[in-house]
């Protein structure tokens, strides 16, 4: 399985966060065919810092600390944490379903066997909404775990000495609210308006800059869009926020067509004629938008671009700058992006830039890479970039809605 992803050019952070969608890169917007990954997740880290693309679910924020501190008061030891703590997000699965629920249920299908657990999907969440006070990954934090009990001692004994890692005697935040006396039976993803309230308040204090922090203090219930610009509200976002989201919307708008012609090269490789007329008039539509927003394109101001992205990563890889900017040659061009599935050049920049990321395994010179490609349906990574978007939007939704529930409800 590892080499299959040898062609990831993430920075080391964005690596790590890119282990949580492994299990899940068959969705579309999970792709990353070209390398751009790193860009447009510096973005979303800016727009939606603590989600990622397979959260489902506002209430994991509370089910992972609830279970992680249930066992921490039963002083179960380092070398049993993990598994302990399988067995019970397992529960937790049995336990939604038993209760009806079944959209965004993490293990579903798997149940007790399933291999991404959830407190790994939103540990890094966790931690940026300051919910997880304790500074280490999964694993630091069981082989710790023994410390903390032995510093819960010496604190109750007198001892003034601060514990090596994390905060004092706490691993998560103090006002966390109070778990169900019955948790997990009957657990539902149904936000209480304290827990709402609470989830809010984390947002809007360790990330308040945020197009979150705006959903999560001033946000109205809606109805679902595609990207985030066409929120109802977006008149009323802070004027930084705009200027994010402007980037934003230019960067993927312009990169979308470079997905659309790669996906139709492979499709004239593979001799799929239904696929390859889809995909050149998707191209065409594509080359229609960029037309018809060609004067805000005009004004795109780059070094702020580039700016903008090095604020949540710095360390963009030179040769994907490069490729961005060598694309965005022939997408900014309104004449150019109209002939595109023609151009030479263009064909050669995304063909080189295949071959620099996954080597042997590039499909338009791997015939069985091909073959896969065809098999799996004929689409890598066609979706245009919505940022994390729609799990934003299912997890602000929660949010809101449980705010307006009258307490105890």
């Amino acid at each position: 399985m590892s080499s299959a992803f040898t062609w990831l050019d993430y920075s080391e952070k964005h690596r790590r966060q890119m282990l949580d969608a492994i299990n899940l890169l068959g969705e579309r917007d999970t792709r990353d065919e070209l390398g751009v990954g790193t860009i447009r997740d510096a973005i979303s880290d800016l727009l939606v810092p603590g989600i990622n693309t397979i959260q489902t679910r506002a209430r994991y924020f509370l089910f992972i600390p609830w279970i992680y501190q249930r066992l921490e008061r039963k002083r179960v030891r380092s070398a049993d944490f993990a598994r302990k703590a399988r067995d019970c997000e397992a529960d937790l699965v049995e336990a939604l379903l038993e209760s009806g629920e079944s959209e965004g249920v993490l293990g579903r299908i798997a149940k007790r066997s399933l291999k991404r657990l959830p407190s790994n999907i939103y540990w890094l969440g966790l931690g940026m909404w300051g919910i997880r006070l304790f500074q280490g990954g999964q694993d630091q934090y069981y082989r710790w775990i023994d410390h903390f009990y032995r510093r819960l001692d010496a604190d109750e004994q007198g001892d003034a000495e601060e514990p090596e890692t994390g905060t004092r005697s706490r691993n998560w935040h103090a006002a966390l609210p109070r778990r169900p006396d019955d948790f997990p039976d009957g657990a539902s993803f149904k936000l209480s308006a304290e827990e709402a309230t609470y989830l809010s308040e984390r947002i809007i204090e360790r990330v308040p800059e945020t197009l979150l922090a705006f959903l999560a203090r001033e946000g109205k219930p809606t109805d679902r869009g595609d990207f985030p610009w066409q929120h109802p509200q977006f008149g009323e976002f802070p004027d930084h926020i705009v200027g994010q989201l402007a980037h934003a919307r230019r960067f993927s708008e312009s990169m979308h067509g470079a997905v659309l012609l790669y996906n139709l090269m492979l499709a004239e490789k593979a001799k799929a004629d239904g696929l390859r007329a889809d995909l050149r008039g998707r191209l065409k539509e594509w080359a229609g938008v960029m037309s018809a927003r060609a004067a805000s394109f005009a004004g795109w101001n780059m070094a702020g671009f580039w700016n903008t992205v090095a604020k949540a990563n710095p360390r963009v890889p030179l040769l994907t700058r490069r490729f961005v900017e060598a694309w965005l040659n022939f997408a900014l061009n309104p004449k150019v992006a109209a002939r595109v599935s023609a151009d030479g050049a263009a064909r050669d920049l995304i063909a080189n830039r295949e071959r620099f990321l996954k080597r042997g395994l590039a499909r338009l010179d791997n015939q069985r890479a091909l073959e896969d490609w065809l098999s799996g349906g004929g689409e890598a990574g066609t979706d245009q970039m919505a940022f994390r978007w729609d799990q934003t939007q299912t997890i602000t939704s929660d949010i809101l809605k449980g705010r307006k529930r009258q307490p105890h409800a």
